[in-house]
């Protein structure tokens, strides 16, 4: 038997409790504020000890640094957006049209997970302005997938020809904010969000 093959079940508790801990945080940061839910409330809410909390992660700045990071990306490997499967699938279509389909539906997934807690971290980096600096890079990461996206799109057979904001576009209809009032304030499903997304962009973007 290969003993290096036998999962290490310390090192999977261990990732267990940080995904609860995580899990926690991201439901009452959401439904109370950052500012107001102490880490007490989000132990109670794991089930741990709040030492625990305060040994995962050091302290809840640092605590909501990693929700938002793993929120945007969807689990915790270290895998930037532009390496993922369905970024690289979009950029591998082979028309404009595909390209955008596959883009607006991946797109609408990440945002059914950020959308709620980018709002939480707006508060918080106002009321919090140390917050900010645990993100040393100025660029906005979203506009870098974005300027990519459009790049690859309007290269492509389908794109409609002039269009010279083609990255402005895809940046401002799949933004969290819009997807925002059309699924929270407005009631509409993720589903019905994707729809008319691909269909503005589309209108904009692509030939018939």
């Amino acid at each position: 038997m290969n003993e290096g093959r036998k999962p290490n079940k310390k090192a999977q508790k261990s990732a267990e409790t940080r995904r609860r801990i995580l899990a926690a945080a991201g439901e009452l940061f959401v439904a109370q504020g950052y500012g107001a839910t102490m880490l007490q409330q989000i132990a109670d809410r794991a089930g741990v000890a709040v030492q625990t909390v305060y040994f995962v992660f050091g302290n809840k700045r640092r605590l909501l640094k990693e929700l938002v990071d793993v929120t945007i990306a969807g689990d915790d490997r270290p895998v930037a957006t532009l390496d993922r499967p369905w970024f690289r699938e979009s950029l591998d279509a082979a028309t404009a049209q595909d390209h955008l389909r596959l883009h607006v539906a991946g797109t609408r997934a990440v945002l059914e997970r950020v959308a709620p807690i980018t709002k939480v971290l707006e508060i918080a980096v106002a009321t919090d302005p140390e917050i900010a600096d645990m993100w040393p890079d100025e660029r906005d990461p979203r506009y870098t997938v974005t300027r990519t996206a459009a790049d690859s799109l309007m290269a492509k057979p389908g794109a409609r020809p002039g269009v010279p904001d083609a990255a402005d576009l895809l940046y401002g209809v799949l933004s969290p904010d819009l997807y925002l009032v059309f699924v929270r304030d407005r009631g509409w499903t993720p589903e019905r969000f994707e729809r008319w997304a691909h269909d503005t962009l589309r209108a904009q973007l692509c030939t018939d």
